[in-house]
């Protein structure tokens, strides 16, 4: 397919309305005519809890690449907005992100001029984390975006279904 079809081609995918794209998303896939037995899967939360996780990411990527944030690169700006000063050890920790990659995932944010790690006052060999400027702006950005996504997640899950989900994974 030339390059100029195949650009209006996915042009035409992100114009497409959330809900409908969601609704697609969550479509079985039929790899052959013959029907899959998931086995005892079938009984297992954790097989079902990962499908619906790799679906919602595989949105909120979509959903956050006008910006180009990712998941875990959204989930650092959050807490850091909300916790300025907070050291990388309790970023870490709170987001359950192993302290390598969140050393990565801070460097690149901070390449990008979205945060800073300053000495910390009340320990020199700590770092606190703050937002800087652009990095307030590309969080509001990217909150209105999350905030699209959340909503479109509703009417395909169901209303009370998402409230369950949702207040049951928070203790998690």
């Amino acid at each position: 397919m030339p390059t100029a079809k195949r650009a209006a081609k996915k042009a035409k995918k992100r114009a497409a309305p959330k809900s409908l794209a969601l609704r697609k998303a969550l479509q079985p896939r039929r790899v052959s005519e013959t029907v899959i037995d998931l086995g005892v899967l079938n009984r297992h939360l954790g097989y079902f809890v990962r499908r619906l996780q790799i679906w919602i990411f595989q949105d909120f990527i979509r959903t956050l690449s006008p910006i180009d944030i990712s998941p875990a690169q959204f989930s650092v700006l959050v807490v850091i907005g909300a916790n300025e000063g907070l050291s990388q050890s309790e970023l870490a920790t709170t987001l359950g992100i192993e302290r390598a990659r969140l050393v990565r995932l801070l460097h690149l944010l901070e390449k990008r001029g979205l945060t800073q790690r300053l000495p910390s006052s009340a320990d020199g060999r700590r770092h606190a984390l703050r937002l800087t400027r652009a990095g307030q702006t590309q969080l509001r950005q990217a909150q209105e975006l999350a905030a699209q996504h959340e909503e479109a997640l509703k009417p395909r899950l169901g209303g009370e279904r998402y409230r369950l989900l949702l207040e049951t994974l928070r203790d998690f």
